[in-house]
């Protein structure tokens, strides 16, 4: 029996960075004050795609304050990680404060493929979710407002937030 092959993790983004960068801040329509983009988040902090070595820069810890993640091993999480990656369809994007190397938000853009108008595409924004220790600072608002501009320029015909209503606190 041939040895498994042990991948580490490592920065390889989810997807492409750049489809971030390139994302037209003009077509937002939601205020911010004090203003933050994607590009500029706030002090210390980087809106980028998930990698996998934000499985050690806490991103299970911030999606717990969410929901109930379970336990998953590194290898399952870089199975899962490599399998949303392939598909093309999953847009993990994190807030990572650089100063302590930590992932402190969370959101996922799933884009499902329809039958129904004409097999267009349709976004679906969630597991949205903010550090408590950085909640106030508009990073929900942010994470959400760059999936939706994302979700159009990937030309989806219908965003929708899946979100609790006892959850909605955020918005």
């Amino acid at each position: 029996m041939m040895p498994v092959a042990t991948v580490m993790p490592d920065d390889t983004p989810m997807f492409d960075p750049n489809i971030l960068h390139e994302l037209d801040w003009s077509e937002n329509t939601t205020t911010f004050s004090p203003a933050i983009s994607p590009l500029d988040p706030g002090d210390g902090l980087v809106l980028r795609p998930l990698c996998t070595a934000d499985l050690n820069r806490g991103f299970f810890k911030v999606l717990g304050q969410l929901t109930e993640t379970g336990v998953a091993s590194p290898e399952q999480f870089i199975k899962t990680f490599e399998h949303m990656k392939r598909s093309g369809d999953y847009y993990v994007t994190v807030v990572e404060d650089t100063n302590l190397g930590q992932i402190v938000a969370t959101a996922t853009l799933v884009i499902e493929h329809k039958f129904t108008h004409s097999c267009a595409k349709r976004g679906r924004i969630e597991d949205v979710v903010v550090s408590g220790e950085c909640r106030g600072k508009q990073l929900g608002k942010l994470l959400t407002s760059t999936l939706t501009l994302l979700s159009k320029r990937l030309n989806c015909y219908k965003i929708t937030l899946e979100c609790l209503p006892k959850k909605r606190g955020f918005l």
